[in-house]
């Protein structure tokens, strides 16, 4: 065999098995996440908003000892850009969503950009929706901070059921999708509320997905600043919820 037919095995082999490295990173439009991977779990975990500055770290730190496939936003600011327009990457998962958000977030854009904006989303949201839904038996955890223009408040009257053992901390709550994820959930010392059936209004977010959807999803909420909490938090899921 001649040296160039050994190269052009060698080229084909590594061809072959170059599409089954694990992908490092993912991204939708103006987003990008990097991928953690530790061990086999059907858990899988995300920080979607980059400004959320201690979800981030409890995050990456609880990734260094449990198992499970988590996805980091890149970036550092609450909005990314798509089509030089502004958008909420937790209001596209529906078009709907996406261009409410679109239009919320930029004054009086023009509708041609729009379009180009939500035809990016459409383009690659499948993918990003795919990657982030957990395996049957599995559930998807989201990070999340807070201010306090936003608490277990607002979620309540839309929700299905609620446990609020600390209503005089409302920032600090689980939103889950899952019937028996509540149940667990509930026993805990922490604010619960479930919203197993899609709200009627489609704001795009991941959790109305979810819900729309059937697969596990949890939210945990904490206010900025407060890693403590969301850290004791979630190592309560990981410890109760099978």
């Amino acid at each position: 065999m001649s040296a160039p037919e050994r190269i052009s095995r060698r080229e084909a082999l590594a061809l072959i098995w170059f599409p089954f490295f694990p992908a490092r990173h993912i991204a939708l439009a103006g987003a990008r996440y990097r991928i953690l991977r530790n061990g086999h779990s059907r858990r899988r975990y995300l920080l979607i908003h980059g400004d959320e500055a201690s979800a981030r770290s409890v995050l990456a730190g609880y990734m260094q000892t449990h198992d499970g496939i988590a996805y980091l936003a890149e970036n550092h600011t609450r909005e990314v850009v798509v089509e030089g327009l502004k958008i909420d990457p937790n209001r596209w998962f529906s078009r709907v969503g996406a261009e409410a958000s679109l239009r919320k977030l930029n004054a009086g854009p023009d509708p041609a950009q729009v379009q180009r904006a939500l035809a990016a989303i459409d383009r690659g949201r499948e993918r990003l929706v795919r990657a982030f839904t957990p395996p049957r038996g599995g559930v998807l955890v989201a990070l999340h901070n807070n201010s306090s223009s936003y608490s277990v408040e607002a979620e309540a009257p839309i929700s299905d059921r609620t446990s609020l053992k600390e209503p005089d901390n409302p920032h600090a709550f689980f939103l889950c999708t899952d019937p028996k994820d509540f149940a667990v959930l509930a026993a805990s010392p922490y604010n619960v509320v479930l919203q197993q059936k899609a709200p009627p209004s489609d704001d795009g977010s991941l959790s109305r997905l979810a819900a729309a959807r059937g697969f596990r999803y949890v939210n945990l909420e904490v206010r900025l600043g407060h890693p403590e909490r969301q850290r004791e938090m979630l190592w309560w899921l990981d410890w109760n919820l099978k």
